[in-house]
């Protein structure tokens, strides 16, 4: 069974950097982070493929990227960051795509328990 855990949330001020990971206990070919605020649904913020070809959300383009860390370990460097960007941050992983585009939530059969960002103005 995959396992999926977060970790590197926290609180920080507009205009600072936090770093997300993302560790799986086997490799994914495709992972994702996704993030969701309060009374908004799950967004797509950036995705890999298995040939670490990045996909961004317009929103985090030019301040998010999205490096492996290992073969099971995916992080998410914010730089820049917004008050709009508070939210739930959640890691997805999957072998395929089904068909889906990465920002598609039915693409990931994997979750984990997400972790919090809030940035504050």
């Amino acid at each position: 069974q995959v396992k999926l855990v977060e970790s590197g949330g926290g609180s920080v001020q507009a205009g600072g950097s936090l770093r997300l990971s993302c560790t799986s206990n086997q490799y994914n070919g495709y992972m994702a982070w996704f993030r969701q605020a309060p009374g908004k649904e799950r967004e797509g913020v950036a995705g890999i493929d298995s040939r670490d070809r990045s996909s961004y959300a317009d929103s985090v383009k030019g301040r998010f990227t999205i490096p492996r860390g290992g073969r099971n370990v995916l992080h998410l460097q914010m730089n820049g960051l917004v008050s709009e960007d508070t939210a739930m941050y959640y890691c997805a992983a999957d072998w395929h795509l089904g068909g889906h585009l990465w920002n598609n939530t039915q693409a990931y059969d994997r979750w984990g328990q997400g972790t919090q960002v809030i940035v504050s103005s």
